[in-house]
């Protein structure tokens, strides 16, 4: 098998954004006069859109008050996409080694495309990634196949010649519905029991690069 192209998660994935997203959850929170959230306790709400971040974050909330909370966090997390976030350490290495290979990626996340590309541009990742599906550019989001089935067609590439690299049941679950081999990254944010869904382990990039390369035969 040989694979041309490789989709990427973003949030656990190729970026640590978690103190900025923190601290848009709490600028939001305390709008609602709500105490501040901990690191770990926006970690298990990340991973499924800002919406469900904004509903999990205030429980007992109205729609309108989410409606509202939801605008204050997408606000605020724009103004600051990078304050803190960083790339995880070996992420620019493995995709300047991914194009020297000509496989092409891409990133599939469900936070919102708008923000996903401005992440991607401030922290110097836009010239590699071919396309970017958001959690609002297609009428469905992971776990549904649909944005990676939509991005390979967009690529030209078969789904079978494609890797899906995540660290969320929602990466395992879309690339496994949509015909992708899949690899969890235990560097995320994910549990070690939606890791357990991937199809590959990678606990680094280092080794992710190696399981790029064992499925696909792509050598240098």
């Amino acid at each position: 098998m040989t694979i041309r192209a490789v989709f990427f998660d973003l949030d656990g994935t190729l970026v640590d954004s978690l103190p900025d997203l923190t601290d848009a959850a709490n600028h939001m929170r305390e709008t609602f006069s709500r105490p501040p959230l901990t690191l770990a306790e926006v970690r298990l709400k990340v991973g499924k859109g800002a919406r469900n971040l904004v509903q999990q974050a205030l429980p007992g909330a109205t729609e309108d008050d989410i409606d509202r909370a939801l605008s204050l966090f997408l606000d605020f997390n724009r103004e600051h996409i990078a304050d803190k976030s960083r790339l995880y350490p070996g992420i620019p290495e493995l995709l300047h080694e991914l194009a020297a290979r000509d496989i092409k990626m891409a990133v599939i996340t469900n936070k919102n495309e708008d923000l996903s590309a401005l992440i991607l541009q401030v922290l110097g990742l836009s010239p590699l990634v071919a396309a970017i599906a958001g959690g609002d550019t297609f009428p469905e989001r992971k776990p549904s196949p649909l944005p990676l089935l939509k991005i390979a067609a967009l690529l030209g590439v078969a789904p079978a010649e494609c890797l899906m690299v995540g660290d969320s049941i929602n990466d395992f679950a879309a690339a496994r519905q949509a015909g992708i081999a899949s690899i969890g990254c235990a560097w995320g944010y994910g549990s070690a029991e939606e890791l357990g869904e991937a199809d590959i382990p990678a606990g680094t990039p280092d080794e992710l690069l190696a399981a790029i390369t064992a499925v696909s035969g792509n050598v240098p």
